[in-house]
């Protein structure tokens, strides 16, 4: 039986005990990696990893800690034996006009998205560059990181940084055989976009069931997105069949965004 691409391999992802983050946890355990999964709802996350089963372990984590960050990174590698794949996937929403955005959402939105995913990444880098590993990262960005979206001003300026960041910090750390990439989730049904629907159609005067429906209809491939849709693409860019992509930011749209 041929050996899983993950076989052997340490991970650890952030916002994992619910929707995206929760799949590619369970996604890279298929694949057999031995996986850390954490989540400000510490209890959650370890739900989500007694669900996986042994040798997955649950951690609270605060992403825009950034002691705690470092701290978590260090106790999952230490109990999984290692870390060579880190996905920083941690992220929050909300949807406002600008014009009266608060300050309070804007610096919630930077804080967990964008600074969440430099704390963690820098975390991983660090120690990789100190001992050598040749560790692979995966962030989420987002469709919105690539289109800026009305009433998400805040949530696609975070987003728009994770992949400004993600590309320059590729190109760092390339020299030392560590790559870095995002994935750019569509519309997704999760939670969090079950909140959104709702939030959306107040704001433009719809019923939620029209917001999907027009979700579904910028979509070429006629469907929401699942999160298995993007746990699949992140696995297959921790693995050794993307060693040789770093510095992408790429679509798992199906088709909303084509370039």
């Amino acid at each position: 039986m041929a050996e899983l691409p993950l076989a052997g391999r340490r991970a650890l992802v952030t916002g994992a005990a619910s929707g995206i983050g929760r799949a590619i946890a369970r996604a890279l355990a298929r694949d057999g990696a031995a996986v850390a999964v954490t989540d400000l709802d510490g209890r959650a996350a370890q739900a989500t990893a007694a669900e996986i089963g042994l040798p997955a372990i649950g951690l609270g984590l605060d992403v825009t800690d950034a002691a705690a960050t470092a701290c978590v990174l260090e106790e999952a590698a230490a109990r999984l034996g290692g870390l060579e794949i880190v996905c920083a996937n941690a992220g929050v929403s909300s949807m406002r006009p600008v014009v009266d955005l608060t300050e309070a959402e804007w610096d919630h939105n930077l804080a967990v998205n964008a600074k969440g995913v430099f704390l963690t990444d820098q975390a991983a880098v660090r120690r990789w560059l100190a001992d050598g590993t040749q560790g692979v990262i995966v962030n989420t960005a987002s469709l919105a990181g690539k289109i800026g979206v009305p009433l998400l001003a805040h949530y696609s300026a975070s987003k728009f940084a994770v992949v400004g960041f993600t590309q320059a910090l590729a190109r760092e750390v390339a020299p030392r055989g560590i790559r870095v990439n995002c994935v750019c989730p569509g519309f997704v049904r999760t939670a969090m976009q079950d909140r959104e629907l709702v939030w959306e159609a107040e704001l433009r005067g719809m019923t939620v069931d029209e917001v999907r429906a027009e979700y579904v209809s910028l979509t070429p491939l006629g469907r929401l997105e699942e999160p298995e849709d993007v746990a699949d693409a992140v696995a297959f860019l921790a693995s050794d069949r993307a060693r040789f992509i770093t510095g992408e930011a790429l679509n798992v749209t199906g088709g909303v965004r084509m370039d």
